[in-house]
């Protein structure tokens, strides 16, 4: 691949803002008993998966994801909260409305982070980084909770720079600085290279950016797959994605974890038909239908097993749902306890649209 990296690079002003620890911030902030202690979301000392951790929880090697049999191990005094999924969207709808006073270009990633492409924007402000600095100023003032900022020419770079003054902090990555940036960053620190990626890198004996950077385009994809073509551009801090306003939203779905094994199919139809009203529901106010639906069974020992069909007209009823999982239900093993049901609708009535966005070519852009 020839040129250099600055004649092929698109440069934007590109914030991304992660709010810290969102799930148990809003559950410390609401709750004044719970500030300053180890809280997780989701899950018991018993059973379940832990969906968010405090930072005073985090100090002890808590993670999301982690079983809470496991995290509960690692912290005795850990305090278990149920999650309250109807308190974090409205207060992710607030921050929203936040990035919509600057700009429209807004790619939502999950209730607690969001790219910005601020290049153009509707204050007129021409340092992105001062911008970052009111979101978060508003956001504090307007919600009570703290967030991160990354910012820098695109979204690779605002993303991993977001990462750097977390919790509560704000990072830039100049145009000019970027290259030297990445290439001495560790591979575990680079977004988009997971645990066993960087296992077999270090094998290769690629253990920061600039070992990643001697690597062919070619050579990486020989070892990688598609992924090299990604690998090849980040270790050069190129990432000319744009930030997608309209975010397609591939499936919809509800589902419920039991603090008792389900042991026969009576008690699965009987947690099913609240699911599916629950997933109905949600149809409705999203205005979405699809053409594929999915049953999915986890049990104890973790493992999952998920059944589906497609239809070729609309799934919009309930009565279609509750048909449909019927029929699908026979071939979902139970003997061995199920501890989580779920049901989601994919192959939904989107069509995607994508807005011009200005790109910029220079290195003047005052960050």
């Amino acid at each position: 691949m020839s040129g250099s990296a600055s004649e092929i690079k698109e440069i934007r002003k590109i914030i991304h803002i992660d709010m810290d620890a969102f799930y148990a911030s809003v559950e410390q902030r609401d709750n004044p008993d719970l500030r300053g202690k180890p809280v997780a979301v989701g899950g018991s000392a018993e059973r379940g998966v832990v969906a968010a951790a405090s930072y005073e929880a985090r100090q002890f090697g808590v993670k999301s994801a982690m079983p809470s049999k496991i995290a509960a191990s690692r912290c005795p005094h850990l305090i278990f909260v149920r999650p309250r999924f109807d308190a974090y969207k409205a207060v992710s709808q607030q921050i929203r409305s936040i990035f919509y006073d600057y700009t429209d270009l807004v790619e939502p990633l999950s209730l607690d982070e969001a790219y910005l492409d601020v290049t153009s924007n509707k204050k007129g402000m021409l340092s992105a980084t001062r911008i970052a600095v009111e979101i978060r100023k508003r956001i504090f003032e307007e919600t009570q909770l703290t967030a991160s900022a990354g910012i820098s020419l695109n979204k690779f770079l605002a993303k991993t720079a977001s990462d750097v003054k977390k919790p509560n902090g704000l990072f830039l990555i100049p145009p000019d600085q970027a290259e030297g940036f990445v290439e001495k960053m560790a591979i575990e620190k680079f977004f988009g290279i997971g645990k066993v990626t960087a296992e077999k890198m270090h094998k290769m004996g690629i253990s920061t950016g600039r070992d990643l950077k001697k690597w062919t385009e070619l050579s990486l994809v020989d070892r990688f797959g598609k992924s090299g073509h990604y690998y090849y551009q980040i270790a050069r801090a190129i990432d000319n994605r744009k930030v997608n306003p309209n975010r397609i939203q591939k499936s919809l779905g509800a589902e419920n974890t039991f603090s008792s094994d389900l042991m026969n199919y009576e008690s699965v139809r009987k947690e099913l038909i609240e699911i599916s009203e629950v997933l109905h529901r949600r149809m409705e106010r999203s205005k979405t239908v699809g053409r594929t639906l999915t049953v999915k069974a986890k049990y104890t020992d973790f493992r999952t097993v998920t059944r589906s069909k497609t239809l070729d007209q609309w799934i919009e009823s309930i009565e279609q749902i509750q048909s449909i999982y019927e029929e699908l239900l026979s071939s979902i093993p139970i003997e061995n306890g199920i501890r989580l049901l779920g049901l989601s609708l994919s192959n939904l009535n989107h069509e995607e649209q994508e807005e011009e966005q200005p790109k910029i070519l220079q290195m003047t852009l005052e960050f």
